[in-house]
């Protein structure tokens, strides 16, 4: 299989600063005691709605999340704020993203057995980009030493496995002998702290990945991509209005940078409804045409965003229980980190398969998006 496609390496990086369920809810609850009494009077008389109370129970039952890894933690837990404090940086120092991306590519690279000048093409794959341009993946490549061409794309949740299939593309058309594909996900900027049923979701983290000829691989690592699907549909059940138009709003009002739209907004069990059957009708069609079932899989590395969604899918495609090291959690260490969920547990759960073991990386989210790759060890 000398022209297969392979992932031949992983990386991962976090933060080291943790924020808890339960700090978490300190500092939220404390801003909705404040906010109920400053508001009192027009809570009231009806005009405003009182704010509820949130808990650490309440949390890990609805999500399966314990902590968060935050890079800026200072300001989240400041009932005034409510926010990250991110010290502005000169335009000649390393961006933020760019500083998370490239501690999960060196690890990447190492494990691919890959130096700098190996590698041709760097895809920066994340939900959110702090900047339009340059390209954070332009950066990265400078930063890194790499050669060839670099650039940013985005598809929510689900730029990580894009960009991966993107990155094969490349490759296989022979643009590119060996691309690195980064997912730095710095969330929890974009969080709105003030919201109980949100707050709670997000952490930062960084991902990479190298994609390479089969021909061309020298790592024990190696993981062969039998097959891969993508599907997008369009839905505002997940959406940020954020953007460069937020400044032209025609009210003049700096508190439109505050406004709920202006976050992370999501319709949790419109979600779940909708794109759920969506995820499990791909994998299953895909394993399907391959002549694979799901019982030969031996892992399913899914998009780490809600643990209820990730035991409904992966019970529906196995068709009972699933034990716990058939579809890894680590929602409860890392929260939800967009791209990069299903590639943490992709990279963390691969080292005990021998060759020819199967398993699934997919990821699902806003768009709706889903990417599902099959992979098996080399």
């Amino acid at each position: 299989m000398a022209d297969s496609i392979v992932i031949s390496g992983s990386g991962l990086y976090h933060p080291e600063h943790i924020i808890t369920n339960e700090q978490l809810v300190e500092a939220y609850n404390g801003w909705a005691t404040k906010f109920n009494s400053d508001n009192a009077a027009a809570i009231e008389a009806g005009d405003v709605e009182t704010k509820p109370f949130s808990s650490a129970e309440f949390i890990e039952k609805a999500s399966g999340i314990k902590q968060r890894y935050a890079m800026f933690p200072d300001g989240i837990l400041d009932i005034d704020r409510m926010m990250p404090r991110v010290p502005k940086r000169p335009s000649e120092e390393l961006s933020e993203m760019a500083e998370l991306g490239i501690k999960a590519a060196k690890q990447a690279m190492e494990q691919a057995g890959k130096k700098p000048e190996d590698i041709d093409l760097v895809i920066c794959a994340v939900s959110t980009m702090q900047r339009p341009w340059p390209a954070l993946a332009v950066e990265i490549q400078k930063e890194l030493g790499c050669k060839g061409y670099a650039f940013d794309m985005s598809v929510a949740c689900s730029s990580a496995t894009f960009g991966a299939s993107t990155a094969m593309d490349s490759v296989l058309s022979g643009m590119s002998k060996c691309a690195l594909v980064i997912s730095p996900e710095l969330t929890t900027p974009q969080m709105n702290f003030r919201d109980r049923d949100s707050h709670f979701i997000f952490g930062d983290v960084a991902t990479a990945m190298v994609i390479e000829k089969e021909a061309t691989a020298t790592s024990k690592h190696a993981f062969r991509v039998l097959d891969r699907k993508l599907m997008t549909e369009f839905s505002n059940n997940i959406r940020s209005n954020f953007g460069y138009l937020t400044r032209t709003d025609t009210n003049d009002d700096p508190a439109r940078y505050m406004e709920p739209d202006q976050f992370f907004v999501q319709y949790g069990r419109k979600v779940f409804k909708e794109l759920l059957p969506m995820v499990c009708n791909l994998i299953e069609g895909q394993l399907s045409a391959m002549g694979i079932g799901a019982a030969d899989l031996k892992r399913m590395w899914l998009h780490q965003a809600n643990i209820n969604m990730n035991t409904f899918a992966t019970k529906k495609l196995l068709g009972r229980e699933p034990e716990p090291d058939e579809a890894p959690i680590v929602l409860d260490e890392y929260a939800n980190t967009a791209s990069a969920g299903s590639v943490i547990t992709f990279h963390k759960y691969k080292d005990d398969f021998k060759s020819g073991d199967k398993g699934i990386l997919c990821s699902f989210g806003a768009g709706y998006s889903v990417g599902s790759l099959i992979l098996e060890k080399v």
